[in-house]
């Protein structure tokens, strides 16, 4: 087991970060460059012993689907924070009225301080490196909190961070669920983090103690809005991937789909032929990821029985589930994408985020009793829509409100730098990612300065001569 950061120590390690950022409380767009440059150095060189350590976390995760869902939008962020840094870090020039001229307006953007983000298990490369890249990319000094559900992943990362970062710019720590409320308590200067709502509220309570500015990124249910004029086999293959990457543990995943009623056992026909294609079988596959652990592999099964005994159909894809006496390694945890058709809103399924490869289908009978069924809901993380009628797509646009939206495929609005990253309402608040995560670990700071003459002593007490009337009657128009 990998060695518990203290509680004593995170304090300590705010302290070092802290008096760090006092003596260059301003670094330099080549510096910050340089930084981000030794990540992605660093990302590269290792990415084959990360893929290992997470599938190793999840008892088996494929290499190849680490290295395009965690460690490729990795790069991408850190190639696109050092393509546009030193325009975001340009002061930006502001207007200012008639009325207080001579005078000049303009925006200084200054690094925080010492940012914190907390990092959950299901993308562990992706979720603390994103984070990284927004506040180094702002000038500020970071602590990392890894899942204590991925030991393997936060082991390995604080020991390569430490070869290219000193601990006063850049610190992973580690621990149970002890560390990770004491570590929410520390007055960071602003604190990220990802994962459920129900957690998200604890961290935001704790925040507010220090008045630290909070980036809550969670989750809920997240739907898919399939026409009833959209081609069903190509968007059966979107969905079914969007669903599977990651055996569904994923906050922005498809989390339940609606579909006119006349389509739902085509809908069913394509998304089996889809997940076979995808993955012919279970024993033995390379492709397919495990559940992260037993408890949630539980929780899912949790919901499959009771969807059942309260009467949902339930399809499991491509076919029954490994028995005991065929599993290989790689088999442990597997779960199969578990279609529920017939669900009703008592079921535990359509009350939770799923989290996991299971996948309910509703049908509706006109398009806009789809839209009210979503509108009735907490505001989700992400919106899809399959179809290319236009007055739908406007629709959803604008009468649906979600973190991001996603027109014809799933998943892939996260992994757009120039696109902000985050929640609404119960799905979270706040966003980071490219342009906006710059922003967001960043202190806007407004600047007025006046020239020599001063236009506006002509306004000084006392009160009531020609000349002050003339300007009121100027501007009280």
């Amino acid at each position: 087991m990998p060695e518990s950061t203290s509680i004593s120590e995170l304090a300590k390690l705010l302290s070092l970060q802290q008096q760090a950022f006092t003596q260059q409380p301003l670094p330099s767009a080549v510096e910050r460059r340089v930084n981000l440059q030794k990540l992605r150095s660093l990302l590269l060189e290792e990415k084959s012993a990360i893929a290992a350590a997470i599938s190793a976390d999840f008892s088996h995760r494929s290499v190849d689907e680490t290295y395009l869902a965690e460690v490729l939008p990795s790069l991408e962020a850190i190639d696109f924070a050092c393509k546009h840094l030193k325009r975001w870090m340009k002061p930006s020039r502001r207007s200012v009225s008639l009325a207080f001229q001579p005078a000049a307006a303009k925006v200084v953007y200054q690094p925080l301080g010492v940012v914190g983000v907390l990092v959950p298990w299901n993308y562990p490369l992706f979720l603390s490196i994103g984070p990284l890249v927004g506040a180094l990319a702002a000038g500020n000094r970071v602590m990392i909190k890894m899942s204590e559900h991925t030991p393997r992943t936060a082991q390995l990362l604080k020991a390569l961070l430490a070869k290219v970062f000193a601990e006063d710019l850049v610190a992973l720590v580690q621990g149970e669920t002890d560390v990770a409320i004491a570590f929410s308590q520390l007055p960071f200067d602003h604190l990220l983090f990802t994962g459920s709502t129900q957690v998200g509220r604890q961290v935001m309570q704790a925040a507010a103690e220090n008045l630290t500015p909070v980036t809550l990124e969670l989750g809920g249910k997240s739907p898919t809005i399939i026409s009833e004029e959209a081609p069903l086999e190509e968007t059966a293959q979107r969905i079914a991937f969007g669903k599977t990457v990651n055996a569904g543990q994923t906050c922005v995943a498809p989390d339940y789909l609606l579909v006119h009623e006349s389509r739902l056992e085509e809908l069913v026909q394509a998304i089996s032929q889809a997940v076979k294609k995808f993955y012919p079988s279970l024993a033995g596959n390379s492709d397919y990821t495990a559940i992260i652990n037993q408890r949630q592999l539980e929780r899912l099964e949790s919901y499959i029985a009771d969807a059942k005994n309260l009467g949902a159909e339930v399809i499991q894809l491509p076919g029954s589930r490994v028995a005991e006496s065929e599993m290989g390694e790689k088999d442990q945890r597997r779960l199969p994408l578990t279609l529920l058709l017939n669900v009703t809103d008592e079921m535990q399924v359509m009350q939770e985020e799923i989290f996991g490869p299971i996948l309910p289908i509703i049908t509706y009978k006109t398009f806009d009793e789809a839209l009210d069924y979503i509108r009735q809901r907490p505001k989700p993380l992400a919106v899809y829509y399959f179809g290319y009628n236009p007055v739908e797509q406007q629709q959803v646009l604008q009468t649906l409100h979600a973190g991001g939206v996603c027109l014809n495929d799933t998943l892939l609005q996260v992994a757009q730098e120039d696109l902000p990253f985050g929640g609404v309402g119960a799905s979270g608040m706040g966003h980071y990612h490219g342009y906006e995560g710059f922003l967001t670990f960043s202190h806007a700071k407004a600047v007025f300065s006046k020239p020599r003459f001063n236009a506006a002593k002509f306004i000084y007490p006392p009160y009531g001569s020609w000349l002050q009337k003339l300007i009121l009657r100027f501007f009280l128009r």
